[in-house]
Order: C-alpha cells, then sequence, then structure tokens
C-alpha cells in the first residue's frame, strides 16, 4: 500500500512538471476561452431539435413548396415549407401518427396516411391542409401511398392487423395494393414478405404501367 502511494505521488507530480514545460497548456477550466467570430451567431436550442426531427420529405410538381413530417411535443404531424427556405406551416393537428405525405402530380392533393381514425388508412388533403379525405378504411394497417404519373392510381403497402398502427416493421407478409387515386376498393397487386423499405418512397415507372418494390423473399 505505501509502495502505491509513493508511486501516484510520483505520477501526479511528473503530470505537473509535464504540463508546466509545456507551452500553451491549461489546467485551470475558468481560464479557457475562445474569440469570438463575427459570422458565429447564438443558435436556440429549440430549433436546433427541430431540425433534428424531420422525416418523409416530398417536393411539389412545381419545385416551390416541400411537404414533410415533423415531431413536435411528442406529435407527429405535415408540415409544409419553401422550396427557398422560409417559416413552416402546419397542415394536420390531428393527435397520433400522420406520415408519408406525396403531392399528386396536378399538385391538387397531398396523400398521406394516418392514424386518426384508430388504424393507419390512407387519406388526402388540399395542399393548404383543408378538405381532409379518408381514402380507405379496412382491417389492414396502409401505409406509403404513392401516386402514379399519370395520377390515375395508388399503389401502397398493407400491413396485417397484428401489426401496431403506428409501427411498420421490415419482416412481415404484407401486400402491394393498388386503386383508384380518387378512392375505391383496392386489389392485391403482389403478396410478399417485407415491410419498412419494401416501398417507402416513389417507385412508379414514368409510363405508369410499373413499379419497383423491395422484397426479401426468393421468388
Amino acid at each position: 500500500m505505501r509502495l502505491l502511494l509513493i508511486l501516484t505521488s510520483f505520477a501526479l507530480m511528473s503530470s505537473s512538471l509535464i504540463a508546466e514545460q509545456l507551452p500553451g497548456v491549461i489546467t485551470d477550466p475558468k481560464q479557457i476561452t475562445s474569440k469570438s467570430k463575427e459570422y458565429v451567431q447564438p443558435f436556440d436550442l429549440e430549433k436546433l431539435y427541430l431540425t433534428r426531427s424531420v422525416g418523409a420529405t416530398a417536393w411539389s410538381p412545381d419545385g416551390k413548396q416541400l411537404v414533410f413530417v415533423g415531431e413536435r411535443g411528442g406529435e407527429y404531424d405535415i408540415y409544409r415549407i419553401p422550396a427557398a427556405g422560409g417559416e413552416e406551416e402546419k397542415l394536420t393537428s390531428t393527435p397520433g401518427l400522420d406520415d408519408g405525405p406525396e403531392y399528386s402530380p396536378d399538385g391538387k392533393w397531398i396523400y398521406f396516411n394516418s392514424v386518426r381514425s384508430g388504424t393507419m388508412q390512407l387519406w388526402r388533403m388540399r395542399p393548404d391542409g383543408s378538405g381532409a379525405e379518408q381514402l380507405t378504411n379496412d382491417g389492414w394497417n396502409n401505409w406509403f401511398a404513392h401516386v402514379s404519373p399519370d395520377g390515375k392510381w395508388l399503389v401502397f403497402i398493407s400491413f396485417p392487423p397484428s401489426v401496431a398502427p403506428g409501427d411498420h416493421p421490415f419482416y412481415k407478409h404484407v401486400m402491394l395494393r393498388l386503386m383508384p387515386a380518387n378512392g375505391g376498393t383496392p386489389r392485391v397487386v403482389a403478396y410478399v414478405y417485407g415491410g419498412q423499405g419494401t416501398i417507402n418512397v416513389p417507385s412508379w415507372s414514368p409510363d405508369s404501367k410499373k413499379i419497383a418494390f423491395v422484397s426479401n423473399t426468393k421468388d
């Protein structure tokens, strides 16, 4: 024990001597300062938080607006912001998750999915957030509606009722379904083993005749 104390004291003395010999070494935290720079401005922590809570972003057809999902105070809603920058505008305000916004090719609608009805279903609204319409209402949890380039069809992914409405895991038996863009009876176009990542982004061919998707199955 005595030997250990002697070695410890020697190590501390050596560190102090080395620090004194090195130029510019500061051992007192109160002496730490930094030069001010004109381009460095104070930043609101709330704004920093907001920049870290953005997802699912889409362009308007005219390239002037962006819609995105933002988390504010534990609620996920859809917002709009000028593509050139500016103040964000909140488009949805119902409790629960609103996600997956996407403009129609003519810019008259924003399609999205929401749990406001109790399960995840497809909705659409006007670009200013008005006139919300529910498009699906079945026992499946429907996500990520993508509008065909000709504006006639929606393709989307459907999770079984056993999956929580607000969840979209990546290893599940799911369906890809097709329905008219104005609403109607969906029909199955593919049964796949997938989920998250299968059809998260627009994946129509330019002629509206094919879709691309990701599956974890072999066939």
